[in-house]
């Protein structure tokens, strides 16, 4: 197993959902929260919820986070819905993105179901 690069070992959840999110801006993601969900379950610390404008957008920002993290050696331990673009799901223990074509993230309303999270401002690069 490769060891995590040295800059970025030291990262908290919440530094992992700053860089998840961060990258879904730089690739024109709409509508990017981050919600912090410590204390409410115990599969992860937090949510980063962002959606596209297509489903090969929603497919092309799935890439460019798994490829930001791979590139610190930080790889998701799951990877779902990349191949219909509709919702992409990236599990990185500490942090699972949500990445909805528009209309699925709507009906699916990832912030009412945890309206109880905290949310979170995107912090500037």
């Amino acid at each position: 197993m490769k060891q995590i690069k040295k800059d970025f070992i030291d990262k908290s959840g919440h530094d992992l959902a700053q860089v998840c999110a961060q990258t879904g801006l730089d690739t024109k993601a709409e509508d990017v929260v981050i919600l912090d969900v410590r204390g409410l379950t115990t599969f992860t610390e937090y949510f980063v919820v962002m959606n596209g404008k297509s489903s090969r957008h929603v497919q092309a920002l799935a890439e460019a986070i798994e490829r930001k993290l791979r590139s610190k050696r930080v790889k998701s331990s799951t990877a779902e819905g990349l191949q219909e673009g509709m919702w992409v799901l990236l599990d990185f223990d500490d942090v699972v993105v949500h990445i909805f074509y528009n209309e699925q993230r709507q009906f699916y309303d990832i912030e009412g179901l945890w309206s109880e999270a905290k949310q979170l401002e995107v912090e500037a690069a």
